[in-house]
């Protein structure tokens, strides 16, 4: 399956997640920046109102690219105990961490806001939406800060991801939605004709 681009990915999604076509009921809550383009075309497909979560990765000290955590723009998220335990990281180093990246998250979820107010997910159905799911890391640490919301269910919606990926996603959720689930993944881009990466204008525009 190819799609054309991320706003037929999010039609193509809105089609199989009809029943939840409940505006006082159900959010879309898209990740930044590409998932917000197929979240924006779900929510207008559905009439459902969007927001947006910035998911920051916590990196461990000396080798940033090893992901030890992931928050949002309120310092929700997860934790690899295991790594952050293994590489003897300090509670100390955790914190400023924490506090460092939340800080560019909410700076970035209010440039994409432009003084809109962030939707409240609590007692409602949420469909979290990316434009795939490759390490799922920060996809993870989206639907921990959305439960810790109270949130009543979440929804994984996703255009594509590998089989595996989803399956450590089966426990978290109440349901997933997933259009294809190819036996060979690279990278999310390789199912897209078009892929430019989302700038912040665009996610802008979409949010208003």
């Amino acid at each position: 399956m190819l799609f054309k681009d991320r706003f037929e990915a999010g039609l193509k999604l809105a089609e199989k997640l009809e029943k939840y076509r409940d505006p006082s009921q159900t959010v879309v809550v898209g990740l930044a920046r590409g998932g917000v383009v197929v979240a924006y075309a779900l929510a207008q497909a559905l009439n459902l109102p969007l927001d947006v979560v910035v998911i920051r990765k916590i990196g461990a000290p000396l080798q940033d690219e090893l992901a030890i955590g992931a928050i949002d723009e309120e310092g929700q998220g997860f934790f690899n105990d295991g790594i952050i335990q293994a590489l003897n990281i300090s509670p100390s180093y955790l914190q400023e961490e924490i506090e460092k990246q939340k800080k560019v998250a909410q700076q970035r979820a209010a440039l994409y806001r432009q003084g809109g107010k962030k939707t409240d997910v609590k007692g409602k159905t949420v469909l979290v939406v990316d434009d795939g799911i490759a390490t799922g890391a920060s996809m993870k640490a989206a639907l921990y800060a959305l439960k810790q919301k109270g949130a009543k269910k979440t929804i994984l919606a996703v255009p594509v991801a590998p089989a595996e990926a989803l399956k450590k996603f089966s426990k978290m959720v109440d349901e997933t939605v997933c259009l294809y689930t190819p036996a060979v993944f690279r990278a999310v881009g390789q199912f897209y004709r078009k892929f430019d990466q989302t700038s912040d204008e665009e996610v802008i525009k979409l949010l208003s």
